[in-house]
């Protein structure tokens, strides 16, 4: 029986297929320190997280997986981001599914653009994942480079602690 989303994002790459079990951490070495999923709502974390976790091997420190090569990180990445997705998918949640489609997308955008603003992307589609409240603020980033908008939504949403807290985490694992 799978017991908590560590263990649950563990247990179905293994099974989905023997690469991702070889890049999996030995256990000891595996950091369970969720980093947006505590700003949303319980039911998106293990999504949230899967999601995060395929952003964090293609650009920064996973916490579960450790690719041998950029190729299996490019491919297991992908898996990742895909799988977060569709557990997302599974809820019937259509709006937090684009949510999560532009999530991904704005994240490789700012990237190629070598820009260290996602942060505050992450904070407020984890924050306000699903409720119709982020084309606005993403349009900002999108088209102005202006990630204040979204810190703005997420520290409404959420509080200045719990986003500062997340922030924080995620500038110590993005690459």
């Amino acid at each position: 029986m799978v017991t908590d989303l560590w263990e649950a994002l563990a247990v179905d790459a293994t099974a989905e297929s023997t690469l991702w079990a070889d890049c999996l951490l030995p256990e000891p070495d595996r950091d369970r320190q969720p980093v947006f999923s505590p700003l949303g709502e319980a039911r998106y974390a293990l999504g949230l997280e899967t999601i995060y976790e395929g952003y964090l091997v293609h650009y920064g420190r996973p916490r579960l997986f450790e690719a041998p090569d950029a190729d299996t990180a490019l491919l297991l990445g992908d898996y990742l981001y895909a799988h977060g997705v569709a557990r997302i998918s599974a809820l019937r949640e259509v709006a937090a599914v684009a949510d999560l489609s532009d999530l991904i997308s704005l994240c490789s955008q700012l990237r190629a653009e070598e820009s260290d603003t996602d942060g505050p992307l992450w904070a407020a589609t984890a924050a306000l994942l699903g409720q119709g409240a982020l084309d606005e603020v993403r349009t900002a980033l999108r088209l102005h480079a202006d990630a204040g908008p979204l810190d703005s939504a997420a520290r409404a949403a959420v509080g200045d602690e719990a986003v500062d807290a997340a922030l924080a985490e995620h500038a110590s694992r993005r690459g």
